[in-house]
C-alpha cells in the first residue's frame, strides 16, 4: 500500500467509525440540575462537615464503604440493595466469589427473576420482597400515603444509624434524564433539610445534596407499572438473618400475577377448608417455592438439615398423602407460613409445636423468611384490591376475607 494509498485508507475508516458514533452515541455523565449540589464540590464538602457536625450523618459511613456502582443500566434497585444489604451487615449465607460470603447482584435472586429486571427494572413492591427474602426488616411507604413529616421521620432515625434508606423516585421530576430511579439514602441535613443522595448510577450522576421535601415530591408522580406513586422503604437488619434454604421465585411470571392466585386460593377455600384441601388447592403454586443452589459444602448441609426438618413433621406426612410427594415440602412450607391467614382452628393445627424438638431450630429462619416474603405479597394484593374498590364498592367484602 502506498503512502497515499494509506492516508486515503485511513481517512476512510475514521469517517465510518465517526458515522458509526453518530449513530450510536456514547454518554459520560451528565450535569446536575443546579438545585442538588454534588457531594465533592466545595459546598458539598460545607454541607457535609455541618451535617456530620450535626449528628446527621452518623448512618453515612457504613454505607461509604459498602459504595457500589450498579452493574447494568436497569440495575438500580439491585445495586441499591447491594449497598445497603451489605451496610447492615447482613451475612447472605452463601458464596460470591472465592471463600467469601458477600451480597452482589447476582446474589438477589428471589422474587424477580434478573432476566425480567434487565428488561423492565424493578418497581418498590419488588425491591422490598428482594430486602425481606435477604435478611431484612422493611417498612414500605408510599408518598401518596403518607406525608413529608414521615419521610422526614425515617430520614432523620437512618441518619442516626438506626437503619437504611432506599428512596424510589421520579427523576425527570428533579430534572433529571430519565424516569423511575432507586439510591440509598447517605444522610440528612435537618437544619437545612437537605438530603445526601448516594446515586448508585455513578456512570450518569455523581452523588449529591438535595432538597428532602423536594425528592419527596419526586415520589409523588405515578409509577404506571403499578399505578401507584413511589416512595422509599425503610430496611433494618432481621435478628434471624435470611433464607439458606427455600425462597419464593417468581420466574416465569410477575411477582402481582403471583400474589392475585395466592389470594384467590385462599379466599375460594374460605376459612373452614381442611388442611387436606388446601395443601391441594396450594399445589399449582408452590413451584414457586424453590430450594436454593447450594454454594458450599456448609450451605449444602444447611438445605439439607432444612429439608429434613421438614419432613419430620407430623403435617408433612398429611401434605405428602394429598399432594404426592414431589410437592410436599413446598406445600407444607407455605401452609405453615399461610397459618395466619386461615381460621384459628387451621392456625392451631398447622403451628402445632413439632413432636421432634430438633426440627425446630433449622426452619425457624426459612418459615420467618417465606412469612416476610408473602407478607409483601399479601400487601401487594390488598393494595390492588383498595385502588379496584375506589371504582367498584362491591368488591369491599373481599378485602375483609
Amino acid at each position: 500500500m502506498t503512502r497515499a494509498s494509506f492516508r486515503t485508507w485511513h481517512r476512510l475508516q475514521f469517517q465510518e467509525t465517526l458515522a458509526a458514533k453518530r449513530m450510536n452515541p456514547t454518554l459520560y455523565r451528565r450535569p446536575l440540575p443546579t438545585d442538588a449540589v454534588e457531594f465533592s464540590s466545595t459546598a458539598g464538602r460545607r454541607l457535609f462537615a455541618e451535617a456530620l457536625a450535626s449528628g446527621g450523618l452518623d448512618g453515612y459511613f457504613r454505607l461509604a464503604e459498602q459504595f457500589h456502582t450498579q452493574a447494568e443500566p436497569e440495575f438500580c434497585g439491585l445495586g441499591s440493595l447491594v449497598v445497603a444489604l451489605n451496610a447492615l451487615g447482613i451475612d447472605p449465607g452463601r458464596l460470591w466469589k472465592g471463600p467469601w460470603r458477600w451480597f452482589s447482584e447476582e446474589l438477589l435472586d428471589c422474587c424477580v427473576s434478573h432476566e425480567q429486571v434487565r428488561r423492565r427494572g424493578l418497581d418498590l413492591d419488588e425491591v422490598a420482597c428482594l430486602a425481606r427474602c435477604n435478611g431484612a426488616t422493611v417498612d414500605l411507604r408510599r408518598a401518596e400515603s403518607s406525608d413529608v413529616g414521615a419521610w422526614r421521620a425515617s430520614l432523620d432515625a437512618a441518619a442516626h444509624g438506626d437503619g437504611v434508606v432506599i428512596a424510589a423516585y421520579d427523576r425527570s421530576a428533579l430534572d433529571q434524564t430519565g424516569s423511575g430511579h432507586f439510591s440509598p439514602i447517605g444522610g440528612y441535613f435537618d437544619a437545612k433539610d437537605m438530603v445526601l443522595v448516594l446515586d448508585v448510577a455513578r456512570f450518569k450522576y455523581p452523588p449529591h445534596w438535595i432538597s428532602a421535601e423536594r425528592l419527596w415530591k419526586a415520589m409523588l408522580p405515578i409509577d404506571p407499572t403499578t399505578g401507584r406513586s413511589r416512595g422509599w422503604i425503610y430496611l433494618r437488619r432481621r435478628a434471624q438473618g435470611g433464607s439458606l434454604g427455600f425462597t419464593l421465585s417468581c420466574e416465569g411470571e410477575d411477582l402481582k400475577g403471583f400474589a392475585r392466585r395466592l389470594s384467590a386460593i385462599v379466599e375460594q377455600l374460605g376459612l373452614g377448608a381442611r388442611i387436606e384441601e388446601i395443601a391441594t388447592a396450594l399445589l399449582p403454586v408452590a413451584t414457586h417455592l424453590t430450594v436454593r443452589v447450594p454454594s458450599s459444602n456448609a450451605h449444602e448441609e444447611a438445605i439439607g438439615a432444612a429439608r429434613d426438618a421438614v419432613r419430620k413433621l407430623s403435617l408433612f406426612t398429611r401434605v405428602e398423602q394429598a399432594v404426592g410427594v414431589e410437592r410436599a415440602e413446598a406445600v407444607t412450607l407455605l401452609l405453615i407460613a399461610i397459618a395466619d391467614r386461615l381460621a384459628p382452628a387451621r392456625h392451631d393445627e398447622l403451628l402445632a409445636p413439632p413432636t421432634d424438638a430438633s426440627t425446630e431450630g433449622p426452619l425457624t429462619t426459612e418459615i420467618a423468611n417465606l412469612r416476610d416474603q408473602l407478607a409483601a405479597l399479601w400487601t401487594i394484593t390488598e393494595a390492588q384490591l383498595a385502588t379496584a374498590c375506589v371504582t367498584d364498592p362491591d368488591c369491599a367484602h373481599t378485602i375483609s376475607k
